[in-house]
């Protein structure tokens, strides 16, 4: 490895613009080429950032032919395991955005190509790098709770359809269950310590993005969504999402445990656009018995609840791993459980019944 980190950029829609403002802060990293299969694509994209002399590319084999030390994968989700999966086995360590796929299939493809040539793949949920994300998690995992045995998750927009790749099957995959619902799910997951999911009854609907009222355009995904999980150790989860309703909130997420519960409010939900979890949280409150009185605590937040920033702590971390030779930051021994709950939310909706969630070795 040289003076500086070589990184790469698969991808350069919406999202690698983030990517690409984090990596151009950091003094020790150097971009030394970006690809997408759309012609001039990539090469308009880093002239945005202007990045003139750098390479642009139309085949990815050839960007990985460069040997950078990392990429980050940031296509459209149908392609996260196709362009994770030729970089890993390239030799090339891999920051893939989220969701990791779109399939459990997909996923544990990913995966057996992390084991096999060891490199770094980390999935890029950045609002677990926020401060009030991670309190949340401590003050879980610190047993304050007991034994976590329901959780109510999910998030969403009164209005918020987002258009473009995001509700077209063929790249997204499905809608809001993998643009913020992925979100939900982590957000709750991580908190409690990812555990196994066992079998999923799920619903979806896509009642807003077929009205014109509310999209205009071609919509083949769901907007709304919602599922009952049951977990390996007991635990049910109830989740819920949506990109378009009349409501302001899916509601809050609630931890319930045998010693206290944990109520987060769900982010801005005076916004249209807000109350989903991808970055902020609302006001926490944890609620217990003292010297035999039913006490509620509001838990003080940091004001510090910055997208911007997580991207840039995510793409840092990623880097950092790469310094010290991994672990992976957010690893696919945890996300492999939320892409299996997105799978099974897919296959039990379309079958009108609850499914089993079946994961092979890896």
């Amino acid at each position: 490895m040289g003076s500086k980190l070589r990184i790469g950029i698969i991808g350069t829609g919406g999202i690698a613009h983030n990517h690409m403002r984090s990596y151009l802060q950091m003094e020790d990293v150097e971009i030394i080429g970006a690809s997408d299969i759309i012609p001039g694509k990539a090469r308009a994209f880093l002239d945005e950032f202007g990045l003139t002399n750098v390479p642009d590319f139309t085949d990815n084999d050839k960007l990985l032919a460069l040997k950078p030390d990392g990429v980050s994968v940031c296509t459209y989700n149908t392609q996260h395991d196709v362009c994770a999966i030729a970089a890993l086995k390239a030799g090339v360590n891999v920051l893939c955005e989220k969701p990791m796929s779109v399939t459990l299939d997909q996923a544990v493809a990913m995966s057996r190509a992390q084991v096999e040539t060891g490199k770094i793949l980390t999935i890029g949920f950045q609002p677990r790098y926020g401060a009030n994300m991670r309190m949340i998690r401590d003050i879980i995992q610190s047993g304050a709770l007991g034994h976590v045995y329901y959780i109510q998750t999910g998030g969403g927009r009164r209005r918020g359809i987002p258009g473009r790749t995001f509700v077209h099957k063929k790249y997204a995959g499905v809608g809001c269950l993998a643009d913020i619902g992925c979100y939900g799910l982590d957000m709750a997951l991580n908190s409690v310590g990812y555990g196994k999911p066992v079998t999923v009854s799920a619903y979806a609907s896509d009642y807003f993005g077929k009205n014109p009222r509310y999209y205009r355009g071609e919509f083949d995904v769901d907007d709304f969504t919602c599922a009952l999980v049951r977990f390996e150790d007991g635990l049910v989860l109830d989740f819920r999402m949506s990109w378009a309703m009349h409501m302001d909130t899916m509601g809050d997420t609630l931890f319930l445990g045998t010693e206290a519960g944990l109520k987060v409010k769900s982010p801005n939900p005076d916004v249209n656009w807000g109350g989903a979890w991808d970055g902020g949280v609302g006001d926490i409150y944890l609620y217990k018995d003292e010297v035999g009185k039913q006490v509620e605590i509001k838990i003080p937040k940091v004001e510090e609840d910055n997208k911007k920033n997580f991207f840039f702590l995510k793409c840092r971390d990623f880097c950092d791993a790469i310094i010290n030779n991994g672990p992976s930051p957010i690893p696919w021994q945890q996300i492999i459980y939320n892409q299996a709950i997105i799978d099974g939310i897919i296959r039990s909706s379309a079958a009108k019944h609850e499914v089993d969630v079946v994961i092979p070795e890896i």
